[in-house]
């Protein structure tokens, strides 16, 4: 049953709680050894979804498979069948490395005459060779996050779930940690991680991209940056960012604005009315550098998907 071409699929899948719809409708299907990049504000349904598709909260609607199993009537199966690391650190700081391997490997039911080899596996992927008798507490942030990924695939699952993995780890851990999720992707394994790492989503095959519950874009990462954002993006160098981003938010050209760094980026109707920016800044007594006409990246199609919307609720 765990053979299939879709690893995960969802189907009009909806989660309520009392009048709050916090995942609404949602639509996404995952293929085998596929590594899908889950971005979204937060409370966007994220970690919600995620519960639903590892049979740990039961949907209000629709429907979903993982590994062949239905979320709704097999939610044990499912369980049997995938790995889950959550965005808490979730391995016993008390314990040593050896003693949480031998722990998650009695849950995940690992047979005894493989247990050593799965450790060992786990141990090196983690780099923690040598340290198998430190207490996980005095550990840095990337090696525990490297051995709770170990401890999640003892018992080889097929398809994982990973819900902001890499939160709090500092940039170099990403990276390694990031280079351990296509080594299992490589060997068939279906992954889908939540984070809210823009850069982490360049890493991924497909980005599935979810505000207030719903599914706003699904594509490849190259796919998503050629998305029309319906006008011509420019980057702007400009004091006083706050009052700048007020000001263009009144503009009649300017379609949306946001703050990316110490920098604007500004979407206008036309490429014209760039040669207007400087001058109308001016007036505000905000002196601002030549605009640059720059291509879309990824978190200007997310801030353009998650605020279009409310821009529009707004004005209209």
């Amino acid at each position: 049953m765990t053979d299939t071409a879709q690893a995960v699929v969802a189907d009009g899948l909806t989660k309520k709680f009392g009048a709050f719809t916090a995942v609404d409708r949602l639509d996404l299907s995952i293929a085998k050894g596929e590594v899908v990049g889950f971005i979204g504000p937060n409370g966007a349904g994220k970690s919600t979804t995620i519960r639903m598709l590892c049979g740990l909260l039961a949907p209000s609607a629709g429907a979903a498979t993982v590994a062949g199993f239905d979320v709704g009537r097999e939610p044990e199966a499912v369980r049997e069948h995938i790995g889950y690391m959550s965005q808490k650190f979730s391995l016993y700081g008390d314990l040593t490395v050896r003693e949480n391997l031998r722990f998650f490997a009695g849950l995940y039911l690992v047979p005894r005459s493989d247990l050593a080899a799965r450790m060992q596996v786990a141990v090196t992927m983690a780099g923690l060779e040598g340290r198998e008798n430190a207490l996980v507490r005095t550990l840095a942030g990337g090696w525990k996050q490297r051995l709770a990924l170990g401890c999640a695939i003892l018992h080889r699952p097929p398809v994982l779930f990973l819900d902001e993995p890499t939160s709090g780890v500092e940039p170099e851990a990403r990276r390694r940690f990031w280079d351990l999720i296509h080594r299992l992707a490589s060997e068939g394994v279906t992954i889908l991680v939540s984070t809210h790492y823009m850069d982490e989503a360049e890493y991924c095959n497909r980005i599935a991209l979810i505000d207030a519950g719903k599914l706003v874009a699904v594509g490849s990462p190259g796919e998503l940056r050629r998305r029309e954002l319906g006008g011509v993006l420019y980057e702007l160098d400009c004091s006083a960012l706050g009052a700048a981003l007020a000001a263009l938010h009144e503009a009649r050209d300017v379609i949306d604005a946001a703050i990316f760094g110490d920098k604007l980026h500004v979407l206008l109707r036309q490429a014209e009315a760039a040669a207007t920016l400087q001058p109308l800044l001016a007036q505000q007594g905000i002196v601002a550098g030549p605009p640059r006409r720059i291509a879309p990246s990824l978190e200007d199609v997310f801030v353009q998907l998650v605020t279009r919307p409310h821009v529009a609720e707004a004005s209209a």
